[in-house]
């Protein structure tokens, strides 16, 4: 694709370096926002800005968030015996469009996967068993995707906890196994965490 501009060319290519987003996309949008006189291409490059340089990572959850607690970890009305351990931020979206959970959250930032070089000193899975000594907390919902990796995680965090009262539970697997949570519909996804089933590890016994 030959371009008429070098300035067009270098914002055609930071668009296509986006998932999801192919050169010829990428080039309606770069020319969308070229021909565009309401500011939206400043607003837009304003709001970029600010997610790189304003945004915060939750202190308690690691949620993303405008200050130092996110918006849901302030919420005090929500059930802070129930902790629910998801594996991205957008898994905890997913779960929370559903409305049919009413605890709190715990982002890991990824799943042990050693092939990928990915160990539990990678996760936030220590500041998990913090949470769980330090506040009380009764039962956590295991809602990672239903994969190799995601059991792996859910067997190494129970054996972190075996020695705390804790109910550990997995979501029902409405969710075919080796799919990605993000991408379960609302029902689906709804109906597995209030279907949510005690875990077992490799020995059969329940947590």
């Amino acid at each position: 694709m030959k371009f008429p501009s070098k300035i067009l060319e270098d914002t055609v290519n930071s668009l296509s370096s986006l998932p999801g987003v192919g050169k010829k996309t990428a080039l309606r949008l770069a020319l969308h926002l070229c021909a565009d006189e309401t500011g939206k291409s400043t607003k837009i490059a304003d709001a970029l800005h600010r997610l790189k340089s304003e945004l915060k990572e939750c202190r308690r959850c690691h949620m993303i968030a405008d200050d130092h607690l996110c918006q849901i970890c302030a919420e005090p009305h929500r059930n802070k015996r129930m902790l629910c351990i998801v594996e991205h931020i957008r898994d905890l979206m997913a779960i929370e469009d559903t409305q049919q959970f009413s605890g709190y959250y715990h982002v890991l930032g990824g799943l042990i996967s050693p092939i990928d070089g990915v160990g539990p000193q990678d996760l936030h899975i220590e500041s998990l068993v913090q949470r769980v000594t330090n506040e009380g907390i009764e039962e956590l919902i295991m809602a990672l995707s239903p994969t190799i990796e995601g059991d792996t995680t859910i067997f190494y965090i129970s054996k972190r906890l075996a020695h705390l009262p804790v109910r550990i539970s997995t979501i029902a697997r409405g969710v075919a196994f080796g799919g990605e949570l993000e991408y379960a519909d609302e029902l689906t996804l709804g109906r597995s965490i209030q279907s949510r089933t005690p875990y077992q590890n490799q020995n059969g016994l329940a947590q």
